[in-house]
């Protein structure tokens, strides 16, 4: 069964509108965006939890959608952030996805690169070898993937989205980036030239659509 678990490890960077990051599974905080966060931060407050396991924070598992989502968000709304945007890397984009219908109020506005909203046979294909590769603390990451299916949420998303599909993913193809897009009113489409994390792999290349976005939406 799931279970609830301690609040997330959390760094908070930089002032101004709220920036809060959701990372990818097996992934962290410093792993997934370390090399974007000093450009996120100069007009934005940037908070980033770590899932258990990841960073700081102690393992927990198993893991659930609804609760995870529900930790991110607390590492916002308990540093005083009531209303945020929420950029998902990855299983982040799941939880930014959930987060968007669940806590409506709280979710100005969504950057999801990389996604997914479910698990295609390509991804689930990797899990086994992936877990195998990974210590235990993060096993929960990987074993939540394939129960993950925001598909119902997407056509309730009533935010300003961008997503963002690595053009050259061998973890999960830019066809899941796309469907994101074309499922979610208005959603905006963008691409970089990386493999799966493109914030590491080119952080010019990803920030230049997101902060435009950011810049656009007035956030």
């Amino acid at each position: 069964m799931p279970v609830s678990f301690p609040p997330l490890a959390t760094a908070v960077t930089g002032s101004g509108p709220a920036l809060l990051l959701a990372h990818g599974a097996t992934g962290s905080i410093a792993g997934n965006y370390a090399p974007v966060i000093p450009a996120l931060a100069t007009a934005h407050t940037v908070v980033a939890p770590d899932y258990p396991g990841s960073g700081a924070t102690p393992p927990a598992g198993p893991l659930d959608l609804d609760t995870l989502t529900d930790a991110v968000v607390d590492a916002a709304v308990s540093r005083g952030h009531a209303r945020f945007a929420l950029l998902g890397f990855s299983l982040g984009t799941t939880v930014a996805v959930r987060a968007a219908v669940r806590h409506p109020e709280r979710v100005r506005a969504l950057v999801l690169t990389a996604g997914f909203a479910r698990a295609d046979a390509h991804l689930l294909g990797l899990l086994p070898g992936w877990r195998a590769a990974e210590p235990a603390r993060v096993h929960p990451h990987i074993d939540l993937v394939p129960h993950l299916d925001t598909t119902a949420d997407l056509p309730r998303i009533a935010v300003p989205t961008l997503v963002i599909a690595a053009a050259r993913d061998s973890m999960v193809p830019p066809a899941n980036s796309r469907l994101l897009a074309d499922r979610i009113p208005g959603a905006r489409y963008a691409e970089t030239d990386t493999d799966h994390v493109a914030m590491a792999e080119d952080p010019r290349g990803w920030l230049a659509p997101v902060l435009t976005f950011l810049r656009q939406e007035r956030i």
